[in-house]
């Protein structure tokens, strides 16, 4: 990065105008021209404008600085523990975030990925707005991170379309710089994830087993894992039931290979979700339990993912007294996530609460007045086969047959959405 971005980068981050901070130094239109790259300031200009941001100027670059950014950068990508990567982070935002360095525009950059690793989303987001500013002197190398890590931050705010242009951007810039295997690897597993969300099956199984190719040559078994979920996923969502087996059972055996019980427990949810797709009720029930029996293996997400797919199993089945217990669950953490992540899961839990209460008025307003809307939007197929047909069958119930008779055609319309796909 040179001295004007690095100084314009700064002075965003104070949230401090061109006009505060070139205040008795210099003009505010020649301080533009400094932070856009158009004219070379003296070096007591430098000192100056460096000095009013509290920033410093290094000489030398300290030796083992740049390795131990590697390791942390390397730290981002692999599966590693949270403890080290924020030490190391605060070691290294001390020598190099408020100094003059060539590291400055990457670990600004990754700063990116690393708010989104320790679950700080908001602080991820600031942190893409503040480069936005700069994002015109990034090289090609630092735009793939840029990118890359713009679709990371969408992925996880189920923003999948808007991930996957991020995603499609960096995948162009590959062959235009220098990146390991694993990290070429890594990208196209990011895309087969988003393909995964967008319910685009056929091009799923093509990045996935070109991810797990690349990992596979490294003996990077737990990235093979997570390929062989997510082909898992994809046989499963068009009934090859025998390829969607055979890939979860790689993907247990690579996770209990390597002790990687998020892993292990990951595989027996979808395993679970299998059962489930296949009207065994039974099976079903008994894999979900067999996971939140270790439930404190799993990340709040995970966790609220079982609860909630067992859930409407429990609902199924007709066993209500276990569905308003994981209802009750649910809520528990949700409370303890971010709620403006988690729409589609409140709605769902909100959605057996009303049910399981018998309270008419209140589901027909969440369901068809919220629930069924934001899952036509997100042309979730699959949710609105499960929704359309829980109201069809409420109205049913109710003998109010034209009613019964619109949501059962719109299962249809879903279910024949749902096979286009």
């Amino acid at each position: 990065m040179e001295i004007g971005p690095f100084i314009k980068l700064h002075r965003i981050k104070q949230n401090m105008t061109q006009e505060e901070l070139a205040e008795g130094i210099v003009s505010e239109s020649y301080l533009s021209k400094i932070e856009n790259g158009k004219t070379e300031p003296s070096s007591d200009v430098i000192n100056l404008l460096c000095g009013r941001l509290g920033v410093e100027l290094q000489e030398d670059e300290d030796s083992d600085l740049k390795e131990k950014c590697q390791d942390w950068f390397d730290m981002l990508f692999e599966f590693q523990d949270k403890e080290k990567i924020v030490l190391l982070f605060k070691e290294l935002n001390s020598r190099i975030g408020k100094s003059y360095s060539e590291l400055q525009a990457m670990f600004e950059i990754h700063k990116i990925r690393y708010y989104l690793v320790i679950d700080e989303v908001k602080l991820a987001q600031r942190q893409i707005n503040h480069l936005k500013q700069v994002t015109d002197t990034f090289d090609q190398h630092q735009e793939y991170y840029w990118l890359k890590f713009n679709g990371n931050y969408n992925s996880i705010i189920e923003e999948p379309n808007q991930a996957m242009r991020y995603y499609k951007l960096a995948e162009e810039i590959i062959n235009k710089v220098e990146l390991s295997e694993d990290e070429t690897a890594d990208i196209k597993y990011a895309i087969a994830v988003t393909h995964s969300k967008l319910r685009n099956t056929l091009e799923v199984i093509d990045y996935a087993n070109q991810a797990l190719e690349a990992f596979s040559k490294n003996y990077n078994f737990l990235r093979c894992s997570q390929c062989h979920i997510l082909l898992g996923i994809s046989y499963r969502r068009i009934r090859v039931y025998d390829k969607a087996i055979k890939n979860y059972n790689l993907a247990q055996h690579l996770a209990k290979l390597n002790k990687n019980e998020e892993l292990i427990q990951l595989t027996n949810i979808n395993l679970a979700n299998l059962y489930a797709s296949k009207g065994d009720t039974l099976n079903s029930i008994k894999c979900y339990k067999k996971v939140l029996a270790k439930k404190e293996l799993l990340k709040l997400k995970e966790r609220l993912i079982a609860i909630t797919s067992l859930m409407r199993e429990y609902y199924i089945s007709h066993n209500y007294n276990d569905c308003r217990e994981m209802v009750n669950e649910g809520f528990e953490i949700i409370d303890q996530l971010d709620k403006s992540r988690y729409k589609a899961y409140i709605y769902e839990l909100k959605t057996y609460d009303y049910a399981l209460n018998g309270d008419n008025e209140k589901f027909e307003n969440l369901v068809v007045g919220e629930l069924i809307p934001y899952l036509q939007k997100q042309k979730d197929y699959a949710s609105l086969i499960v929704y359309a047909n829980m109201v069809g069958k409420h109205y049913e119930n109710l003998s109010r047959y034209k009613l019964s008779t619109k949501y059962y055609k719109l299962t249809n319309f879903a279910y024949e959405q749902l096979i286009k796909i």
